[in-house]
């Protein structure tokens, strides 16, 4: 990976590592759907903003359409899912949890995409299933209902991050491409008109649910800041950037870093526990992705005319 792509690839890490620490400070306050909706709204004005200080108008070049689908895959789906997950799970959790995303990858394209799967990469996700069960069963947290229900949530955000990878791909890279500031600020858009509709309705059955949202403390209203500014506006920037760069699967490589900002993070500034469990989990899906991001050898090619 050329060096630009790879100090991109580590500030990422740190931004979205940091995003599960500033969740578990919003969602137990706000609710995982308030929390959701503040943190695209902003990362949709401040890639408008950023767009209007550079000087720079959007053009999606006939791929609106996509890059709106794209956000709600990319965008709205896994971010409600993180959300609800940090109301039961520490940071450090959801942050190993997310490196699953390279191996829903790996599954998504063998079934979706015509990916090659090797025995390698086969053995990888069944290891980092392994890294996911020993994480629940030896992590300090104890497995209550609400935490197995934060980490399917964690799963299934994972499970949309890399099919989104490849939508990416489809529907953009290979369709002539699109600056990565364009594609982020679209997938924001999507991403805020499928959750608008979801929390009009939550105000309609909850009149006083916007008072209590309004009463949240400062600290809730600068985390909500970052994550919207900061670990959406900027992280999608330098994540789209990336694909167009090294494509999906080497930009996926993010999740090998992100478990140790969040862990170190959620120790830092929330005193969250950093155990041999964390080290346990983290390291086999840290191998399961080496197994599964490893270049694929080329196939033979068969010599016309041989036996």
């Amino acid at each position: 990976m050329p060096l630009p792509s790879f100090l991109r690839l580590v500030l990422l890490a740190a931004l979205w590592g940091g995003s599960f620490l500033l969740m578990r400070v919003a969602a137990p306050v706000l609710g995982a759907l308030p929390t959701t909706f503040a943190r695209v709204l902003l990362g949709a004005a401040g890639l408008a903003l950023l767009l209007t200080v550079l000087r720079l108008r959007p053009r999606f070049g006939g791929k609106l359409g996509a890059t709106l689908v794209l956000g709600v895959v990319n965008s709205g789906i896994p971010f409600l899912m993180f959300a609800m997950a940090a109301r039961s799970l520490p940071a450090g959790y959801s942050a190993i949890l997310n490196a699953t995303t390279p191996l829903m990858g790996v599954l998504i394209g063998a079934l979706a995409f015509g990916e090659r799967i090797t025995a390698a990469r086969v053995g990888g996700v069944v290891l980092g299933m392994a890294g996911v069960a020993v994480l629940a069963q030896a992590g300090p947290v104890a497995l209550t209902p609400e935490v197995l229900g934060g980490m399917g949530a964690c799963l299934v955000a994972t499970a949309c991050y890399g099919l989104a990878g490849f939508l990416t791909k489809r529907w953009i890279t290979e369709r002539g491409g699109l600056d990565s500031r364009t594609v982020a600020l679209g997938s924001q858009m999507g991403a805020v008109l499928v959750l608008v509709p979801v929390v009009a309705w939550e105000l309609l059955r909850q009149p006083a649910a916007a008072s209590t949202w309004l009463a949240a403390p400062a600290p809730v209203w600068w985390a909500l800041l970052a994550l919207g500014l900061l670990c959406t506006a900027l992280a999608y920037v330098l994540y789209f950037r990336l694909i167009a760069d090294v494509g999906p699967l080497k930009a996926l490589t993010v999740t090998f870093l992100i478990p140790l900002f969040g862990v170190a993070w959620g120790w830092l500034l929330l005193g969250e526990p950093a155990t041999l469990a964390h080290g346990a989990g983290g390291s086999l899906i840290g191998a399961a992705l080496w197994l599964v991001l490893r270049p694929v050898p080329a196939a033979p090619v068969a010599l016309q005319g041989a036996r």
